[in-house]
């Protein structure tokens, strides 16, 4: 056992990513070696560090109206290759299944004739909006970044909890919690072949103009913010600069003619692609909310125009409905003709009478959730509410039964954890961002965002309730190791001059992307 983890307990009744009843498992014991070599007082140090760098760079996030740093541990999650590539699989069969069916609910509707999902499921959920019916978007993507919420159980097998597929956050954190980590933990990080975050940027704006209008060759990309009170604004104001495209507000943007324009000191600029983080609701107060002054009147006429492609897709929110979630696992067999990769969790329609009647004799054993919520507000833990909270949540399911789902307890996977000195398991789970490129491709970040749920016990990890973050680290397998290395040798064979591993990454990265737009394909 390692030094550091003499203390850390062993055979708990969750899944412990790092350490396994005898000790920190083989996979993860160099990286539990080289934490060691440090000793506990510098990690003690170095996580000091990092909780200032944040404060200092200010990276933060809203909570209650209050901006507060966003914790990062100093101790990372680590997945092996086959690992995530299991991950990475599942989570683009899920995303291709969401594609098919929000273009078919708002076209022909296959699935409701084929008795694949109730019409009505889909037609009662709060985010399906009957003025985007027959949209046809330009490259045929509506979901052009998804976040797939997973969690591991006591089993060790990844489920998803939840799809996101409206505005999914989080991903900024990716990227700053690895150059914070790879500041706070050189030695550490430098000893492993962790693969890399920092393409996301550029394969986004890729998919975002791959999604321009028919006949747009150099096309204008703006991110589109609610603006600086928003929680999620330093995520926004991240991207926009990382990609090098402009950071607007709805009052920057002046619809007419079904075309969308930029103000400018110089005028107004044409836009053609608008990655809007702005909810439906507020988007456009010509056809949703009148009172919004967060969107521009007429954006959905430009995009029912073909002028203009809002990404993602108004209307898409259906998909993260939790109880379409439930038919997700026949979404993927209907529209593929595919078996699930990744398991889905147990769950519970309140809508149907038997299921109903089984939950409410059973509040105090189950998780209830609102189909519509997210960062895990109006969650009920049943075996952690008090009488009156299960006596008021069973009147809310009698009143709208529609608008609830149950699922069991389960236990989150834990990862060691610094907790007032000491390493202590905690709740994680993680959050795989997915892009979108259409023909271009689907990209799946490597790792994504691990949350980290700090109190004891605590199973709800969603930063809005107060939960932290770790860099998640994807190693690169030996296989892909080899490739690589033979790639570099190839490309010093061709080059008359020597280059660095840097310069050649870079080079093969280039040619890569060349034979993507030309249609080429590797050997």
């Amino acid at each position: 056992m390692s030094v550091l983890f003499d203390d850390y307990p062993r055979g708990q009744a969750a899944y412990d990513e790092m350490v396994g009843p005898d000790g920190v498992r083989p996979a993860l014991r160099s990286v539990a070696a080289e934490l060691d070599r440090l000793g506990l007082e510098e990690v003690r140090s170095r996580a000091e560090y990092l909780s200032s760098v944040y404060i200092d760079q200010g990276v933060t996030f809203d909570i209650g109206g209050e901006e507060r740093p966003f914790p990062l541990d100093i101790v990372p999650r680590v997945m092996q290759a086959d690992e995530f590539a299991h991950v990475e699989a599942g989570s683009r069969q899920r995303v291709r299944a969401m594609e098919a069916f929000l273009d078919d609910i708002y076209t022909e509707g296959r699935c409701f004739t084929d008795g694949v999902i109730p019409r009505h499921v889909v037609a009662s959920s709060p985010h399906f909006h009957r003025p985007v019916a027959g949209l046809i978007t330009a490259n045929g993507v509506r979901v052009h970044v998804a976040g797939i919420d997973l969690i591991r159980g006591d089993d060790g097998v990844y489920r998803v909890l939840e799809d996101n597929v409206r505005s999914p956050s989080g991903v900024s954190y990716v990227m700053t919690n690895r150059r914070a980590m790879n500041s706070a933990l050189p030695e550490v990080a430098g000893k492993h072949r962790i693969r890399p975050v920092e393409d996301y940027p550029s394969e986004l704006l890729k998919a975002l103009r791959a999604a321009a209008p028919s006949g747009i060759t150099e096309p204008t990309v703006v991110v589109l913010t609610p603006g600086v009170y928003n929680s999620a604004y330093f995520e926004h104001a991240l991207l926009a600069r990382m990609m090098g495209v402009e950071l607007v507000e709805g009052r920057d943007l002046v619809a007419h003619g079904g075309r969308v324009s930029l103000r400018t000191t110089r005028g107004l600029r044409p836009v053609h692609v608008i990655y809007r983080r702005i909810d439906d609701e507020f988007l456009d107060p010509a056809v949703f909310r009148a009172d919004s002054l967060l969107g521009c009147a007429g954006l959905l006429n430009a995009a029912r125009a073909g002028n203009v492609t809002i990404a993602n897709a108004v209307g898409n929110g259906v998909a993260d409905d939790k109880l379409v979630y439930t038919y997700v696992p026949d979404l993927i067999r209907f529209y593929l003709g595919e078996e699930p990769i990744l398991a889905s969790v147990d769950t519970w329609r309140l809508e149907e009478p038997e299921a109903r009647e089984e939950v409410l004799d059973r509040l105090d054993e189950l998780v209830v959730k609102p189909v519509d919520g997210s960062g895990g507000k109006g969650i009920v833990i049943g075996p952690r509410a008090s009488a009156d909270e299960l006596e008021r949540l069973r009147r809310q399911i009698l009143k709208d039964a529609r608008g609830w789902i149950a699922q069991p307890v389960v236990q989150l996977s834990t990862v060691p954890t610094m907790i007032d000195g000491q390493l202590r398991p905690r709740h994680v789970d993680l959050r795989p961002f997915v892009v979108n490129g259409g023909s271009e491709g689907i990209y799946v970040l490597p790792g994504g965002l691990t949350r980290v749920a700090l109190p004891e016990g605590e199973l709800i990890v969603n930063s809005s309730q107060g939960g932290g973050s770790k860099d998640t680290w994807v190693l690169t397998g030996a296989r892909a190791r080899q490739s690589q290395k033979q790639a570099r040798q190839a490309q010093r064979m061709a080059s008359p001059v020597p280059l660095s591993d840097q310069v050649v990454d870079r080079v093969i990265r280039h040619q890569h992307e060349q034979q993507q737009q030309s249609g080429e394909s590797s050997c």
